[in-house]
């Protein structure tokens, strides 16, 4: 089916990010940035100075201002999953979707003015920090504290699967400034690279992504001043992390489904292409039959995708519905790219072909944001308590 959500303006910056993708995301830069394990800051950059980035950061401080139009974002997640580079989506997908929102939302106009410029360019490297060695989806579990002092507070812990974690400058912390676990003892951070005591431990080695840096991160007395403290107040962290929770759910959603729409594209090129038996591929029923089965899915997928996009325009996605897109789309990612890989047969598993990557690469789909069952919780408390 047709999707009839774009618009004019939509269509015209498709076309922007297309050359983009042109000009940056090549074999051999891909090739790089999964031997580097990183994307490099110049491809930042490049994209800050396209304007593919920073599309939430307003006007005034350098970007787009597209607040509520999650259009825009899902344009260039399409067109760079597209072109094989999850790893860069990722990227982007972190800069503006996990940290740049933080400062758009519920900083400072202080702390704008200072941050929100250089991360429209891509100069600065924004991350999130939630996730611990020994908490996970249960945030409140979190062991990292940051204990009042004059002027500032001084910071002891340790953060794990932090991506960009190893690239960043800017990580939006979150850490306890509060007894016990209610939900104002917990505050937002903005920890500097460079400060003293802030440690970007070793990359650590993922099945997927391979050009996006995922670290561990360290905290041994760091001073952070009272002036990045998000908001100015002390104890909304946990309400600030439910906030966003909508966005970044969203965010993955549309993610799974542009991986299944590359999937199915890349599926249906490649057995029109190869043959065996002397027919094509497409050619055997059962091929036809699977590649319907994917065909449709998809076409679900995106209708999904696009009432939710709609809603998250209008104000109106709520955290259950938002948990519902993650869910259902990454499942539904997953078994389309199961049955791409199938089709490919032996070439499938070579990771040359970007079906392959695609599919290590979606796996976490399914665990980071909060895991899949989490998600399905979120749900079936919601309807529990409206029945």
């Amino acid at each position: 089916m047709e999707r009839d959500i774009y618009e004019e303006d939509h269509d015209a910056f498709r076309d922007l990010v297309k050359d983009f993708v042109k000009r940056h995301v090549s074999t051999e830069a891909r090739e790089k940035w999964d031997a580097d394990g990183e994307i490099d800051r110049a491809t930042m950059r490049a994209a800050g100075e396209a304007g593919i980035i920073g599309l939430s950061v307003p006007e005034e401080f350098g970007g787009a201002g597209m607040l509520q139009d999650y259009r825009f974002r899902t344009v260039v997640m399409e067109e760079v999953i597209a072109a094989g580079a999850g790893s860069l989506a990722g990227a982007f997908g972190i800069q503006d979707d996990l940290a740049v929102p933080y400062l758009v939302h519920m900083g400072t106009q202080a702390q704008k003015e200072k941050w929100l410029p250089r991360m429209a360019t891509g100069e600065v490297i924004g991350a999130l920090a939630m996730t611990e060695p020994g908490a996970g989806s249960d945030l409140r579990g979190i062991k990292t504290t940051a204990k009042k002092v004059d002027g500032g507070y001084l910071v002891n812990g340790a953060k794990t699967f932090i991506s960009s974690g190893a690239t960043a400058d800017l990580v939006v912390t979150f850490v306890k400034t509060g007894e016990g676990n209610r939900p104002d003892a917990f505050s937002l951070l903005l920890i500097e690279s460079g400060m003293d005591g802030f440690g970007h431990g070793k990359k650590l080695h993922k099945m997927g992504f391979q050009g996006h840096d995922t670290a561990e991160l360290s905290f041994s007395d760091v001073f952070v001043p009272d002036e990045n403290l998000i908001g100015g107040i002390e104890g909304q962290g946990f309400v600030q992390l439910m906030m966003n929770l909508p966005l970044e759910r969203l965010s993955i959603g549309v993610a799974g489904a542009a991986a299944a729409q590359a999937a199915l594209d890349w599926t249906v090129a490649y057995t029109k292409d190869r043959e065996a038996f002397d027919e094509r591929i497409i050619d055997f029923q059962n091929s036809r039959f699977v590649i319907a089965d994917m065909a449709t899915t998809v076409d679900a997928l995106w209708a999904y995708i696009d009432r939710a996009l709609l809603a998250y325009k209008d104000g109106r996605l709520s955290a259950e519905e938002a948990a519902a897109v993650k869910f259902w789309a990454t499942e539904r990612e997953w078994e389309v790219l199961d049955k791409g890989v199938q089709l490919h047969g032996g070439y499938g598993y070579i990771t040359e072909y970007p079906i392959a990557r695609a599919f290590l690469d979606a796996r976490v789909h399914r665990i980071y944001g909060g895991t899949n069952e989490i998600m399905r919780e979120i749900v079936g408390r919601h309807i529990a308590g409206k029945r």
